[in-house]
């Protein structure tokens, strides 16, 4: 059985039979496509049986390499942008306690950078690891990537005057193209350790590589339980004995071609919040293009209840909203009973939190549907690496299934390099020297 369900029934009313079924051959012909390799970006496709085929000695090298980042190291800062960021800080941030980061001695901690250019960040970030034991792992497959590229020369120098130039190595970890670019130069010249970024796995599909594994592996959690959650999802959706993310990709074309244009994605967790900054990119680039795609917002309830709600409950009506459940909670913490009861809360005295939580989820999904706002349910037993492992791969099935449908090709992004050609014109990059001068003339 399927460690994910997909619960649709909020969502059938506003679909019609016909619209449903008529989608239906072209989600068999998109699944073809992905299994067969004969869609657009087929050259993108690794990312499909990954997880099969992710062997348990290269998660052994990197649960070895972690350990020694650990040994030596308070701070481990990973630089990267986009899927070289967000999917390591989701599970990361899914997995770890809340409150973590304020707790003295609880080991290597994670910092990220190089996915802004944020000069006070930046400047922050130095100023907290003048004193600190930390290391490096920078992502990139090409090792010019402007935002990356800046945060990973600032924090090399940094570690090199720490420490020197060879003992700085020993702390810095590539992960990176298997033979070009100026990350891998650079590092085969200094010695750093390295894990390859393979050509047939784009970057917001790469959580399951080293690019996210290494820095997961890192904050102490278990990459082998989380990648075993992906092959089980694998499995079943290669299989066809799990349609859950065929009937996910249906269900949102179907609301789509019914004019519902944008998709929230909402948690009741507040961990699961960089898990919708991760969604949001792997949907964003892989379906808004050619004047098409649903637009991915994220909330999180029941706190964006309170800003958010009021727009939902009652604005236009061009959304809908896919609901991820967690279950059962990891820990147990009740509601006391108080005799004045001055808040009166006591009709609820004796209740698990979670409960509470649970009425408010159900009871938000019956007003939004009473309001207009379709409503699908992903639901999961609980939040652990496992059941993450197989939700990642859930939704990136779904995601290049939904694009094939869609009609596009959910694997490039070629509207990402618009900004950054302005960008190195205004900055005025050698090679750069007409566009320089036709943008100045533009201002």
């Amino acid at each position: 059985m399927s460690k994910i369900q997909v619960n649709v029934t909020g969502a059938e009313s506003f679909i019609s039979a016909n619209g449903l079924e008529a989608l239906r051959p072209d989600g068999k012909a998109a699944f073809e496509k992905l299994t067969d390799g004969t869609g657009l970006g087929n050259d993108f496709l690794g990312w499909v049986k990954l997880p099969s085929e992710t062997s348990n000695e290269l998660l052994d090298d990197i649960n070895a390499t972690a350990a020694r980042l650990r040994e030596l190291c308070d701070v481990v800062v990973a630089i990267g942008i986009g899927g070289s960021y967000l999917g390591a800080k989701a599970v990361i941030e899914a997995l770890s306690g809340a409150f973590d980061s304020y707790k003295p001695n609880t080991g290597t901690k994670v910092l990220f950078a190089g996915q802004n250019i944020g000069e006070d960040y930046l400047a922050e970030l130095q100023d907290f690891l003048k004193d600190k034991k930390f290391g490096i792992i920078v992502i990139s497959k090409s090792g010019t990537t402007t935002e990356p590229a800046i945060a990973f020369r600032i924090l090399r120098e940094q570690l090199e005057n720490q420490l020197g130039r060879e003992e700085a190595g020993k702390r810095i970890v590539a992960v990176t193209d298997a033979k070009r670019g100026a990350l891998r130069t650079l590092a085969n010249t200094e010695g750093y350790k390295t894990y390859v970024i393979e050509d047939n796995v784009g970057g917001r599909f790469s959580v399951l590589t080293p690019v996210g594994l290494l820095p997961i592996a890192v904050a102490g959690f278990d990459i082998h339980a989380l990648v075993e959650g992906a092959r089980e999802m694998e499995k079943g959706t290669l299989a066809g004995t799990d349609t859950s993310a065929m009937t996910y990709a249906l269900y949102r074309n179907a609301l789509y071609r019914s004019g519902k244009k944008i998709e929230i994605l909402v948690n009741y967790n507040p961990k699961l919040h960089f898990f919708g900054e991760w969604w949001k990119q792997l949907y964003g680039e892989s379906e808004g293009k050619d004047n098409k795609g649903i637009f991915p917002a994220a909330v999180d309830n029941t706190t964006d209840l309170h800003s958010m709600g009021q727009w939902i409950q009652e604005g236009e009506r061009i959304i809908f909203e896919t609901v991820v459940s967690v279950a059962t909670a990891d820990r147990e913490l009740r509601i006391p009973f108080d005799e004045s009861n001055l808040d009166g809360l006591n009709y609820i005295a004796g209740k698990r939190v979670d409960e509470v939580n649970k009425m408010a989820e159900l009871g938000t999904r019956i007003a939004h549907i009473d309001g207009g706002v379709p409503n699908m349910q992903v639901v999961i037993p609980a939040l652990n690496a496992n059941t993450l492992g197989s939700l990642i791969y859930f939704f990136e099935a779904a995601c290049g299934i939904s694009g094939y449908i869609l009609g596009v090709n959910p694997f490039n992004q070629p509207g990402v390099e618009a900004y950054k050609k302005n960008m190195f014109a205004l900055l005025e990059k050698p090679g750069y020297e007409a566009e320089t001068a036709a943008i100045k003339a533009k201002l």
